[in-house]
């Protein structure tokens, strides 16, 4: 949670944190195994959305009376047709990045299980991905958790590819 002078990230770029309110998300981080080697979902933003064609981890917006895993849940069930129990969700991370159409406050779940078949109901892509990342590009949300993913399992060297207007790759 951002503290008032905090900064946080716009699109790559430090600056101090705006009086705009958070708008809380819940994001998903689905996991297919445990461990070093364990694959990780990222899915495209779909047309006509902000970032569009921008990958990330799912998730959406946690509306009035909703708990973060319960979002996650619904959220998950709406954009990828799967159902997901709100009580094995695994709060990891919480990250606030100010971009210039919202300022979000993402609540990183882990999830290992699930049920149902994959339908990207929204026309986005998924691809299952390790590290070093190879779709492209990253919505700037989405770095911070291939570092985690990286120092968690001991990895070393680049994350992803470049990062558009960056210039250059991630460690």
């Amino acid at each position: 949670m951002a503290a008032e002078g905090a900064t946080v990230v716009d699109a790559g770029q430090q600056r101090p944190a705006s009086a705009r309110a958070p708008v809380d998300v819940a994001v998903g981080v689905l996991l297919e195994g445990r461990g070093r080697d364990a694959r990780f979902l990222l899915t495209s933003r779909p047309g006509g959305k902000v970032y569009a064609g921008y990958w990330e981890f799912p998730g959406g917006k946690v509306e009035p009376g909703e708990t973060v895993e319960q979002a996650l849940a619904r959220e998950l069930h709406e954009e990828l047709g799967i159902t997901v129990d709100a009580t094995a969700c695994e709060r990891w991370h919480v990250e606030v990045f100010d971009y210039p159409h919202a300022l979000v406050r993402l609540h990183f779940c882990k999830v290992f299980a699930w049920a149902g078949e994959f339908a990207m109901r929204e026309g986005q892509q998924m691809a299952w991905q390790a590290l070093p990342v190879q779709v492209a590009p990253l919505l700037p949300g989405t770095l911070p958790v291939l570092a985690w993913f990286a120092a968690e399992r001991g990895f070393a060297g680049l994350t992803h590819g470049p990062t558009p207007g960056s210039g250059e790759a991630s460690p």
